[in-house]
């Protein structure tokens, strides 16, 4: 029998491989060109009641506005820096694989947002782009890496990043609702100080979600038969513990990653830069609190009733205790938790109720002398 010649093992694409390539190559003639303007503005919040803050705020709001994008789009962000500090952003999460500029670079880790590393920070009133490939789908976020205990610590420089999966998985699919909770402290020492705070010898005192404090946030509104999907972010310095009444979260992602074996809890431990997916099965009507089991976190200033804190509210009941604070949050902002741009079409989405008042000029004035004196 003469012989065969046909081609090597190794050469011939396996049933794995080549749904691999279907899949990218998918991948790819799906993808979007994304490009986005972003400024620094340096503004005042109210966090608390009795607490007014100064931020570095991205688009004049915090938390910064949401990026929404489809796993494989091309991601353009121009940034103009309109504070008296420098600044980057980092895009936490993402691989910056590769290479959307004309670097000739094998990857894209220029791409990172590290002053000294990959890039000199953008001086204030300079303007960086950056580009990158939204490769890693999933609850990942952007921030500050300019000295990060202040800025990303006690000064509300960070946002969501949200990627939606190519494939996403069967428990993805029945969620109706998002709902996103950035989670961080503020020093009040530090309250009208942009450029000091965030040491090792300081300490926070008022803690929130989504910039707020209790009794400033919203209650997260649903109904009967929802499946909500909390994604928690450890934006700031401190260790949470986001513990739901009545209901337990099943714990589907980790640092925007699906989990090969989800569990449920009805407490869930992020510490400093960790993103949580918990999906909830809205089949328990009440009035529920929802709130960080770390006791300090529900104080503001350390007067129990505030903090990081708010309720699951099921449409149609009433409180029992009228006129208590549990059950007198503001109700004027349905996107809150970023729950009503995560419905729009793709892209990026601000939000006027975060947005803070602008600094009066004299401040900016005396810290861009100190910033030359030092330089």
């Amino acid at each position: 029998m003469p012989p065969t010649y046909g081609r090597h093992p190794l050469l011939i694409p396996s049933g794995f491989v080549f749904a691999v390539m279907v899949f990218f190559t998918a991948l790819q003639v799906n993808a979007e060109d994304r490009e986005f303007d972003f400024t620094i503005e340096e503004r005042k919040i109210r966090v608390a009641p009795d607490l007014e803050y100064q931020v570095f705020a991205f688009n004049g709001q915090v938390p910064g506005p949401l990026i929404h994008v489809k796993e494989g789009d091309d991601v353009t962000v121009h940034v103009a820096n309109n504070t008296t500090l420098p600044h980057t952003i980092h895009w936490h999460g993402q691989y910056q694989r590769h290479n959307l500029t004309s670097s000739g670079d094998a990857s894209n880790w220029k791409m990172d947002g590290v002053p000294g590393v990959t890039q000199k920070a953008i001086e204030p009133g300079d303007t960086f782009t950056y580009k990158f490939r939204a490769e890693k789908a999933g609850s990942t976020w952007y921030h500050c890496h300019v000295n990060v205990s202040e800025h990303v610590g006690i000064r509300g420089m960070w946002g969501p990043l949200i990627v939606d999966p190519a494939k996403p998985t069967k428990l993805e699919k029945k969620v109706t609702r998002d709902v996103i909770m950035m989670l961080s402290s503020w020093d009040s020492d530090y309250a009208e100080k942009l450029g000091s705070g965030g040491g090792p010898r300081d300490r926070t005192n008022y803690f929130s979600l989504n910039g707020r404090s209790f009794p400033l946030t919203q209650p997260i509104n649903v109904r009967k038969g929802d499946v909500v999907r909390l994604r928690m972010f450890g934006a700031g310095a401190e260790i949470h513990a986001i513990h739901t009444h009545g209901h337990d979260m099943l714990i589907t992602h980790k640092d925007g990653s699906p989990l090969p074996a989800p569990y449920y809890v009805d407490t869930i431990l992020i510490g400093p830069g960790e993103r949580y997916d918990g999906i909830v099965e809205m089949n328990n009507p009440g009035i529920w609190m929802v709130h960080d089991h770390v006791d300090p976190h529900v104080t503001n200033n350390g007067k129990h009733g505030g903090g990081t804190m708010t309720v699951i509210a099921y449409e149609g009941l009433s409180p029992v205790v009228k006129d208590d604070p549990h059950t007198m949050l503001p109700n004027d902002d349905p996107d809150f938790y970023y729950s009503e741009s995560m419905k729009q079409p793709h892209g990026m989405h601000n939000n006027d109720h975060f947005k803070g008042m602008p600094l009066q000029g004299e401040g900016r004035r005396e810290r861009r002398k100190v910033q030359h004196e030092t330089h």
